[in-house]
């Protein structure tokens, strides 16, 4: 899921220079910096499904089959991330885009925390 939109929201209410952390605190989700719209994110998916299957391999076994490699994406998309804020805008490459990158299939509800250090 692209959060990029509230995420410079967010930012433009500082108008200054600084550090964005972004955090999401749930045990299988990450945030990463890709480009979104031109199939990357199909891409990502089949790069986690090929590196994370969903099969009957998991020592962590509640939830569904495979729910295990769910809990290990973060050692791979780490759960949080520290943009540069120039003005009041986070400062991301041009095809650069904040997303939210959770497999987990059993809860759709997530959070996205915000913290701003002025710099």
């Amino acid at each position: 899921m692209d959060v990029t939109a509230e995420i410079d929201a967010f930012a433009a209410e500082s108008d200054t220079d600084g550090l964005l952390h972004v955090f999401v605190p749930h045990a299988t989700a990450g945030v990463a910096l890709i480009e979104v719209g031109a199939g990357t994110e199909g891409d990502l998916e089949a790069a986690i499904e090929r590196l994370l299957p969903r099969e009957d391999l998991y020592e962590h076994r509640h939830g569904s089959v495979g729910h295990g490699g769910d809990h290990v994406l973060p050692a791979f998309v780490a759960p949080s991330l520290i943009l540069p804020l120039i003005g009041g805008r986070i400062s991301l490459g041009t095809w650069q885009s904040v997303v939210l990158v959770d497999p987990n299939r059993e809860n759709d509800v997530r959070t996205v925390r915000l913290s701003f250090v002025p710099g």
